[in-house]
Formats: C-alpha cells, sequence, structure tokens
C-alpha cells in the first residue's frame, strides 16, 4: 500500500481547486495530467495528425486501470458512455415476469432500464432490509454500493449471500464507492460504475464487468466493428466472431473522455485505494462530529459521503461562500476525497455555523 505521502504529492501537483469542493459525488476533479492528455487529443483532432480521432490502445489502458481497481481480470471488463446504458443489457437479458429486487429511493439509471420494460417484476424494499428481501423467484438484485441521496453504504456481504441462497443474479452499480471504498467486482454477476466521480474521469466514461457465467445470457445490443475479435478486419459487412471477452459488450467510447480516463485510473493507483478510504473517511467523520456540535446530526455511518437531512436548502448559501456542495432529496450531501483537507472540512462548518 501507497504511504500517506503519495497522496500528499498527488494532491499538490494534480489540483488546484479554487473553492471548496466537497461535490465529488455529483463529479470530481480532473487531474492536471488528465486535462493534459484531452488537451492533446483535441489539439491533433484540430490538426488532422490523429486518423480516426484517437487511440484505441488508450482505451484498452483505461479498461486495465479500471480492472486493477475492480480486482478483475481486463477481460471482463466492458467500457462504455454511461451507466444507464450498462443497466440497459442486463435489463434486455431479462424474461418477461422476472423479479428485479432494487432499494427504495435507488438511482434512476440503476432501475429505469428495468421499469420502463413494463413487463418486469419491480419491488423496492429499504436498504436496510435488502438481503432479507431476496426470495425464491427473485432473478435480480440491482443497488448501489453507496446510496447517491444519503450516502448509506449497502450491508454487500449479506446481500451477496442472500441473492447466492435464492440463486438471484447481483447487479451493483459502484459510482458512489469505487475510487474510495475497495470494490471486489468478482464477487458479483454485474458491476456498473460511472468513472466521473470520484474515479476522476471526464464525463463519458463507464465501466461494466460481467462474470463469465453471466456473459451468457448477456445479449450484445452493440455489436460493431469494435466489438468483434479482429477489429481492424471487421469494418465492413456483418461481424463474423464476436470478441471471447466482456469487449464485446463495447460501446462506441468518446476517445477525449477515455484518453484523459486513462491518466486518472493511474493516479488512484499511485495513491492506493485503502490510502484513499481512511482519508476520505477520516474527513466525513470530522465533519458529521462538527455536524453534531452545530445541532445538524448527520445520517450515521463511516461513508465518505455524508447527508444531512433537511439542510438542502443551504445549498445556495454555502455555494456564494465558494462551498460546492449539493442538495439531494432535501439532504445537504458533502463527499470527500483526496484532494480535500481538513481546512475543507472546517471551512464547511464555519458556513454553516452563521
Amino acid at each position: 500500500m501507497e504511504t500517506t505521502s503519495s497522496l500528499d504529492r498527488v494532491r499538490a501537483t494534480e489540483f488546484a481547486p479554487d473553492t471548496t469542493y466537497l461535490n465529488t459525488s455529483s463529479c470530481g476533479l480532473l487531474p492536471r495530467r488528465t486535462v493534459e492528455a484531452v488537451k492533446d487529443l483535441a489539439e491533433g483532432n484540430a490538426l488532422g495528425r490523429l486518423a480516426g480521432g484517437g487511440s484505441h490502445e488508450a482505451v484498452d489502458r483505461a479498461r486495465v486501470g479500471f480492472a486493477r481497481i475492480a480486482g478483475v481480470d481486463p477481460a471482463r471488463v466492458a467500457t462504455g458512455g454511461s451507466v444507464a446504458g450498462h443497466v440497459a443489457l442486463v435489463a434486455a437479458s431479462l424474461p418477461a415476469g422476472a423479479e428485479v429486487l432494487a432499494p427504495e429511493g435507488e438511482f434512476a439509471s440503476v432501475v429505469s432500464p428495468f421499469a420502463v420494460r413494463g413487463d418486469l417484476k419491480m419491488r423496492y424494499v429499504p436498504l436496510e432490509g435488502l438481503a432479507e428481501a431476496v426470495r425464491p423467484g427473485t432473478a435480480l438484485v440491482a443497488f448501489s454500493a453507496v446510496q447517491s441521496a444519503d450516502g448509506k453504504v449497502a450491508d454487500l456481504d449479506a446481500v451477496r449471500a442472500a441473492a447466492a441462497a435464492h440463486g438471484a443474479r447481483t447487479l451493483l452499480d459502484a459510482s458512489q464507492s469505487a475510487g474510495w471504498l475497495p470494490l471486489d467486482a468478482a464477487a458479483y454477476d454485474y458491476t456498473v460504475t460511472g468513472a466521473f466521480k470520484f474515479l476522476l474521469c471526464p464525463r463519458g466514461t463507464s465501466f461494466l464487468t460481467v462474470t463469465e457465467e453471466a456473459q451468457e445470457a448477456l445479449p450484445v445490443l452493440y455489436a460493431g466493428w469494435l466489438s468483434a475479435e479482429d477489429r481492424w478486419n471487421s469494418t465492413y459487412g456483418p461481424v463474423e466472431r464476436l470478441a471471447s471477452t466482456a469487449r464485446r459488450y463495447d460501446e462506441a467510447v468518446a476517445f477525449l473522455a477515455y484518453h484523459g480516463a486513462e491518466h486518472s485510473l493511474a493516479l488512484l493507483a499511485e495513491v492506493g485505494i485503502d490510502a484513499l478510504h481512511d482519508h476520505a473517511t477520516g474527513l466525513a467523520a470530522r465533519f458529521r462530529e462538527g455536524l453534531t456540535a452545530l445541532g445538524h446530526p448527520a445520517v450515521p455511518g463511516t461513508s465518505a459521503v455524508v447527508a444531512v437531512p433537511g439542510l438542502g436548502v443551504r445549498e445556495p448559501e454555502l455555494s456564494r461562500a465558494g462551498v460546492a456542495i449539493s442538495n439531494r432529496a432535501g439532504n445537504l450531501r458533502a463527499a470527500f476525497h483526496l484532494y480535500n483537507t481538513e481546512a475543507d472540512v472546517d471551512r464547511a462548518l464555519d458556513v454553516l455555523s452563521r
């Protein structure tokens, strides 16, 4: 594991926000190296120096970088542009009448692709009772590791165990957790991760992981030459042989996003997820303690995402004071990451104390 000095070095050399930025749950800050990579590609395109507008090798390096964080082989990782697009693949794989279980208030991109089909049985329960609600006949449990609205962390072990006991598959959204909470993607049939939050990638970067068994049921909705085993000899006519890996599920990617993504993911690997976890959750704990002292108790827990029920109305005031923060479902939501410091926590508390 990297030492804290690596985190300090990266924070000093890669980030220089001009606000107190506590809004990573909405969008992470881009490291300087990522910004430079995007600029270089855009400049090359403007000057006509890049055939095709970007490098598929850069996309594959981003795939490897995410696989390292997710703890899986790159062969299990597909690339795309959105969580909803990845979830749609899973939704298309289910037979009519299948039951999908999800937490109440789950993020729309995780449940809407199932709900809009109209022929699936959608069942919603409180997050705390998700594991107990899995039953015979449940086809899939779709849920986020960390809830967007309030930062609650799911009981991952219990949900996995319950799903296994009843033969249900699992779909985990790691968009609010990957980058600070260790991820074992191999433990789930599917994971989806919007990488523009805690993974600090440009928007338009999203990853899907699929177990080998689950690949048997997943349709290849985006089939094209990029999903071929031999890409460069599959550009005309129907693809004769699909990729034998999860690359068969790749969407056509936005090169600007992925040219930046490979550098953001490499940066996180330098620091180490364990170090990021300790740093982010330590700052979140400091914020919770300060909020309690001010008479504004936050949602209990140890998440890097802190939510204060009913306090979302103060978001505009904090924004005017230079504190970037969110109002989600009436909650004041703050999210802490590697570029944050104790001074950021104290600045937000100071504004709230007025």
